[in-house]
C-alpha cells in the first residue's frame, strides 16, 4: 500500500491528509492518532491512486487511475468501464465539493471479443499523478493517459483544466488522438481485449509543471511518453507554445513520472525502453538520457545519454531514466533504472556525483540490503538532506527495497 502525506494546523489540530493506493483518502489526528474522516474516492472495482493528493485552501484534490490496463490481459474480463477522475473533498469533513470524470459519457456495449466476451466503451484516460493547483487562475490541472477501448475520446493523452470551485472542464489540449491500449496489446498469446488496431501508449504519466520562467510569463510545462516536452499557455486555453521531441516514445519510453525546472530550463528525464507496440517514429532511434531544455524557446541546451556500462554484469538493468528528478540551484538530481542516483550541473548537465545504489549496503536496523531500478517518484530535498527509494520490480526491472539518506553540501 502506498501513502502521501501532508501535516498542518487546523484549528490547533496537527492533522495528516493522505491517500492510499485503493482510493481510500483519510484525515489523521496525528497527536492521538485517531481517524477524523475516511472516504473511498474511487467507485469503480479497479479504481486505484498512484500520485499524491494536493491540499489547497481546505480542499483535497484526489487523482483516480486504474487498474484495468492491466486486468484487460484476461480474455474473459469485459474490457473496459473505468474513467480517470480527479475529485476535489472537504479537507475538514471529507464530504465530496465535486468529482470530474475524465470520460464524461457513461460506457455502453461496444461489441464483443474473439472469444465473446462483451466489450464496453468510451473507458480509460486514467490520472497517474497529482494534480496541480493554480490558484491565480482557478484551475486544477491534470493529466491523462489512454483509452482502453474504441471508441476512442478528446480526452485521452490530454493535459485537462478543470474549474476548482466547480469540477467542471474549462479547457483541455489532447497531444495524440485515437490512442487505445491495454496490456493485452503486449501478449502473445492473450490479445482478444488488445483494441483493433492498438494504440502507442503515450499517456502524460506526469504532474503539469506551472512554471514562471525568468522573463515572467508563466506557462504549463508537461513531458509525455511520446517522448515530446510540450510547453502550453494557461492564459490561452492551452495553446501550444513550443513542442520538442527528447526520444522516440513507446509503451515504456519518453518522459514517465515528472521533469523539474528552475525557471530558466526544463530538466527531462527520458526512458526510452525499446518496448514499442505501435511505432510512430520507425526512422527514431531510442535516445534514454538526461535532457535540458530552454523553457522559452523549446531547445535543447544539453543532454546526457544513459550510460550503458552502468548495467554491465546486471540482471534485469536498464540504461535508461523513468523517474521524476528534483532541482536545487545549480544541480540536478535524477535516479535511474539502472540503480544510480546522479547529480548533474544544472549549466551543462556534466555529472557531478554518482552513487550505485545496489551495492550491498548496512542499513540503520542491522539489515544489508541492496537497491535496484529507481523508479516512480523524485528524490526529496530537505533540510540539506536528499532522500530517495530504491528498488521498483515492476515492468522486469532491477528489485530492491532501500531508503537512502544523503547529506547534500
Amino acid at each position: 500500500m502506498s501513502w502521501w502525506l501532508f501535516v498542518f494546523r487546523p484549528g490547533g489540530r496537527e492533522t495528516a491528509w493522505f491517500v492510499d493506493y485503493r482510493t481510500n483518502a483519510y484525515a489523521l489526528d496525528v497527536t492521538t492518532g485517531t481517524i477524523v474522516w475516511k472516504y473511498k474516492v474511487g467507485w469503480h472495482s479497479t479504481s486505484n491512486t498512484t500520485g499524491s493528493p494536493a491540499l489547497y485552501d481546505g480542499r483535497l484534490f484526489v487523482p483516480v487511475s486504474s487498474l484495468e490496463v492491466a486486468v484487460a490481459g484476461d480474455p474473459r474480463y469485459e474490457c473496459c468501464t473505468a474513467s480517470g477522475a480527479v475529485a476535489a473533498l472537504d479537507a475538514m469533513t471529507g464530504d465530496v465539493l465535486w468529482y470530474h470524470r475524465v470520460i464524461p459519457d457513461y460506457p455502453e456495449e461496444a461489441g464483443t471479443n474473439d472469444i465473446g466476451t462483451p466489450l464496453w466503451a468510451p473507458s480509460g484516460a486514467p490520472v497517474w499523478s497529482s494534480p496541480t493547483v493554480d490558484t491565480a487562475r482557478g484551475l486544477v490541472y491534470a493529466g491523462t493517459g489512454e483509452n482502453y477501448t474504441r471508441p476512442t475520446t478528446a480526452s485521452s493523452d490530454a493535459i485537462i483544466a478543470i474549474d476548482i470551485d466547480t469540477g467542471e472542464l474549462v479547457w483541455s489540449f489532447q497531444a495524440t488522438p485515437d490512442d487505445a491500449f491495454t496490456m493485452a496489446c503486449t501478449s502473445a498469446t492473450a490479445r482478444q481485449n488488445c483494441p483493433d488496431p492498438p494504440g502507442p501508449d503515450f499517456d502524460f504519466g506526469m504532474s503539469p509543471i506551472l512554471v514562471k520562467r525568468t522573463d515572467g510569463r508563466e506557462i504549463l510545462v508537461a513531458g509525455q511518453k511520446s517522448g515530446v516536452v510540450w510547453a502550453l499557455d494557461p492564459d490561452d486555453a492551452g495553446a501550444v507554445l513550443w513542442s520538442t521531441r527528447v526520444g522516440k516514445g513507446s509503451v515504456l519510453g519518453g518522459i514517465h513520472w515528472g521533469m523539474a525546472t528552475d525557471g530558466r530550463y526544463a530538466y527531462a528525464p527520458n526512458a526510452d525502453r525499446d518496448v514499442v507496440v505501435v511505432d510512430l517514429n520507425p526512422e527514431l532511434a531510442p535516445a534514454p538520457g538526461m535532457y535540458a531544455l530552454d523553457l522559452t524557446t523549446g531547445e535543447i541546451v544539453w543532454s546526457v545519454p544513459a550510460p550503458e556500462e552502468a548495467c554491465e554484469g546486471k540482471r534485469r538493468c536498464y540504461p535508461a531514466f523513468s523517474a521524476a528528478p528534483a532541482a536545487i540551484p545549480g544541480v540536478v538530481f535524477s535516479g535511474g533504472l539502472d540503480g544510480h542516483m546522479r547529480a548533474y550541473a544544472a549549466e551543462d548537465g556534466r555529472v557531478l556525483w554518482d552513487f550505485d545504489t545496489t551495492e550491498v549496503t548496512e542499513t540503520s536496523n542491522g539489515v544489508q540490503g541492496r537497491g535496484g531500478a529507481i523508479d516512480g517518484p523524485g528524490p526529496v530535498i530537505a533540510g540539506g538532506m536528499l532522500f530517495t527509494n530504491s528498488g521498483y520490480a515492476p515492468f522486469g526491472q532491477m528489485p530492491g527495497n532501500l531508503l537512502l539518506a544523503f547529506g547534500v553540501r
